[in-house]
């Protein structure tokens, strides 16, 4: 039922939480008890000032009576709908059902949000506890300690008669490691602790590099105006802690000032409008690679097409060496990802750009447009293969745009991937079976 039809059952709604009577509410607005009736079986029209006194009677605004409840709303129940597979849910039906019942419509979508949120922090707990090093270190550490202790406790306990010498050095060896076990106990404790409520959290050169260019919006304006080098950039921040962390951060800027003087900013928007933002275009253009091009997309100012993009880069391995988040594609903070992705099939077709439509699993449900190009870095060198780096660019399809063309379902990683029957599974999923 189309919303501009649903007026007069919002009217009925309102009235009867009011608890007025048909006859008492037409009375106020001075219009006969069977027209009232009309309007509220959506028999009539109704406008005007007639909408704006019923509006003032039953002490709601206007645009409650002619538009109901929120546009994120609808959609949230419509997500909710689509999740809930095992039960047809009425989805044409969603307006009408939160126009009817706001306070139960808010209580599922509120449901719904929840579970959402729950479902991430099950993902990030998953991906961190299965592949996080530093966590692991730290739980390999406990573990060794703790059975050193057993062991010369079980020496002690087993054998009948020690020479003093050896008993006292089993004791001294059992105090040691109860100290060192106390200490990575309160370390291991120290970084849950600290890393618990921070998604950029500290400890691998990688995670510090991502927060320093997360706080800057992937966009450097210092270094495209020649106010600052990556050198003293990565020198001021406070994000990279380690060695490493600068060394990979100095390597990201020094590439982003590599495509920044090939495509210039101001040229760069220019040919943004005219091709209409156009990778194959704009590398034409600028006489520069199809990577170069997704890279300085997703390293544009905040409004300008392309902003909202996401980027990810991996190795030959599949290993990812650097990635921009887009709302509505996960990204696996660690490990394995998911081998559907487009990146992964252009590391099979070197140097043939590859472009899909996909959209991830899960409750969000959005599309994306993925294009990625497989091409070799470094030096080319006689007798030596090639060494490939794959990008991908990730684009967000809005509106009518998401219909009409085929759409491949991808996963973030199989650990937390619903999607049943999947050839390119790798092991079974924790949410396959519920909780």
């Amino acid at each position: 039922m189309a919303r501009d039809t649903l007026t007069g059952g919002r009217i009925r709604e309102r009235r009867l939480i009011a608890g007025l009577k048909q006859a008492d509410l037409a009375r106020q607005v001075g219009i006969s008890a069977s027209y009232l009736n009309l309007i509220e079986h959506n028999r009539r029209r109704i406008g005007g000032k007639l909408l704006l006194d019923i509006a003032h009677v039953l002490g709601v605004e206007p645009s409650m009576l002619t538009q109901g409840a929120e546009a994120a709303l609808i959609e949230t129940l419509r997500e909710a709908a689509a999740d809930a597979v095992a039960v047809a849910a009425e989805v044409d039906r969603a307006d009408e059902f939160a126009g009817r019942f706001p306070g139960w419509a808010e209580v599922l979508a509120g449901g719904h949000r929840r579970i959402a949120s729950l479902e991430r922090t099950v993902e990030t707990l998953s991906d961190r506890l299965t592949h996080d090093p530093q966590l692991a270190a730290s739980l390999h550490e406990v573990l060794s300690t703790a059975t050193a202790i057993r062991s010369t406790a079980s020496i002690l306990a087993e054998t009948g008669e020690l020479e003093a010498e050896w008993r006292d050095r089993f004791h001294r060896n059992l105090n040691e490691e109860s100290r060192r076990l106390a200490e990575s106990s309160k370390a291991l404790v120290a970084y849950l602790d600290e890393s618990g409520g921070d998604d950029s959290r500290r400890g691998v050169p990688q995670e510090e590099v991502e927060a320093f260019i997360l706080a800057r919006g992937h966009h450097f304006a210092t270094l495209e105006t020649g106010q600052d080098e990556p050198n003293d950039l990565v020198r001021d921040a406070a994000q990279l802690t380690s060695p490493a962390a600068r060394t990979i951060a100095r390597d990201v800027l020094s590439a982003y000032c590599k495509d920044m003087r090939a495509m210039p900013l101001a040229a760069f928007l220019d040919a943004l409008r005219e091709t209409d933002a156009n990778p194959l275009a704009l590398a034409g253009i600028f006489n520069v690679d199809l990577a170069a091009v997704f890279r300085r997309l997703a390293a544009m100012p905040p409004g300008v097409p392309g902003s909202d993009a996401g980027l990810v880069v991996c190795d030959a391995s599949g290993s990812i060496v650097f990635r921009k988040q887009i709302e509505g594609f996960a990204l696996p903070r660690f490990g394995e990802s998911c081998p559907l992705w487009p990146m992964f099939t252009a590391l099979s077709r070197p140097m043939a750009p590859i472009r899909r439509r996909v959209s991830q699993t899960g409750r969000s449900a959005m599309v994306f447009d993925c294009m990625a190009i497989a091409q070799p870095i470094g030096t080319a060198e006689f007798e030596a293969d090639p060494l490939f780096q794959s990008t991908m660019l990730i684009l967000p399809v809005k509106g009518e745009d998401a219909t009409g063309k085929p759409v491949q379902p991808v996963g973030s990683s199989c650990r937390v991937c619903t999607r049943a029957g999947c050839h390119a599974r790798r092991e079974p999923s924790i949410l396959s079976e519920g909780f």
